[in-house]
């Protein structure tokens, strides 16, 4: 199918970024044929590697018929270029799973859906909810994603009748999952940063990623870290400010860290101001929750309101007692105009706040791609 002209415009959007940053192994020279240097189904790179071609010269012309015909952990799925507007799940017994874009330019590979949490289900049973409205949902623990988009492109200007605006591009909630060198497109509820339940720990980790949105753009209860990554706030036709929210972590009280931005960059397409970096999101599932989020060691642009940018969801849980910090932060929306509304970690609790303490003995930093 020939996505319109204003899709084929959004699922662009951003690759330049994720480029400009990316290791050298996104360059890296490709091989002949749609799946590069990633072999073929003539010549595997090992048993348990599938490879998807919308045309049919792979084992499966869907990711999801790919991700169904594999049994048990460790398989490998090599994506040619392409546009695959469908919904996939991850079971949880797919542990080590690895996703990959056969070119290495996340634009070239794009997995695509459009349902919000108020889209009627075909069955009549309701709708989606914010959950069920994710185009992939990840369950299995050790999920690999390198160089592919995940998106939702479901508009609010298409559905005027719809409330539940809710779009998750990707849900994730495995423990030990990395996305190198993605995309994460969408406009409410983008990416879902999670866990398989309250009482599990999910250790996740974004480098080199690209995510974009308006509200609430990237949430949920992981302990996640996002490294070299950028957030790209849009603009948004609306007469009200703020427009929009980066980051909603739903953090558990017992777990004691949530979101970690280091070295990442915060830009926008909307006007000076118009949204908040974060606020915290207690969801009446868990009232005890207890959201922290740190930025540090990043540049933060003119669209995030820098006299005051943190904000509430719902005033029984303000901001300022939540886990919200803040340090060595650079760029205009990091100006601190009134220190009680920009808490900042001392150099003694900023040597926590690294990825290494977040994410303990795992290190995917140190995955070759």
């Amino acid at each position: 199918m020939t996505a319109p002209l204003a899709r084929r415009a959004f699922l662009a959007a951003g690759a330049g970024a994720v480029l400009a940053t990316a290791s050298p192994a996104a360059h890296a020279r490709p091989g002949r044929g749609p799946f590069g240097r990633w072999g073929s189904p003539a010549a595997r790179l090992t048993p348990t590697t599938l490879y998807v071609h919308p045309a049919g010269r792979g084992d499966h012309t869907t990711v999801r018929g790919a991700v169904d015909a594999a049994t048990g952990a460790g398989w490998t799925l090599v994506l040619a270029p392409g546009v695959y507007r469908e919904t996939v799940l991850v079971r949880e017994e797919l542990t080590g799973l690895t996703v990959i874009g056969a070119s290495g330019d996340p634009r070239d590979t794009v997995i695509v859906y459009d349902n919000a949490a108020g889209t009627p289900r075909p069955d009549g049973s309701g709708t989606y909810g914010t959950s069920g409205s994710a185009t992939t949902t990840v369950r299995a623990a050790g999920f690999t994603a390198l160089a592919v988009t995940f998106a939702n492109d479901w508009l609010r200007a298409d559905h005027p009748g719809i409330s539940g605006t809710q779009a998750v591009a990707l849900k994730v909630m495995g423990d030990r999952s990395a996305f190198h060198r993605c995309r994460f497109l969408g406009h409410q509820d983008t990416l879902y940063a999670d866990s398989l339940s309250a009482s599990a720990v999910a250790r996740q980790y974004f480098s080199h990623c690209y995510a974009q949105g308006d509200v609430d753009f990237v949430f949920g209860r992981a302990r996640a870290v996002f490294e070299h990554c950028r957030f790209h706030t849009l603009a948004r036709d609306v007469d009200f400010t703020p427009k929009g929210m980066v980051f909603a972590p739903s953090t558990v009280r017992a777990n004691p860290y949530g979101y970690l931005a280091v070295r990442c960059r915060v830009t926008g397409a909307a006007e000076d101001g118009a949204y908040k970096l974060a606020r915290p999101w207690v969801p009446s599932s868990d009232p005890t929750a207890w959201p922290s989020l740190v930025v540090r060691d990043t540049w933060i642009g003119p669209g995030i309101d820098a006299a005051r940018p943190w904000t509430n969801m719902s005033d029984t849980y303000p901001w300022q007692e939540q886990r919200f910090a803040e340090y060595r932060n650079t760029g205009p929306g990091a100006r601190v105009l009134d220190p009680a509304e920009r808490p900042r970690l001392t150099a003694a609790q900023a040597r926590t706040a690294t990825r290494e303490v977040y994410l303990g003995d795992w290190t995917p930093w140190r995955e070759s791609h």
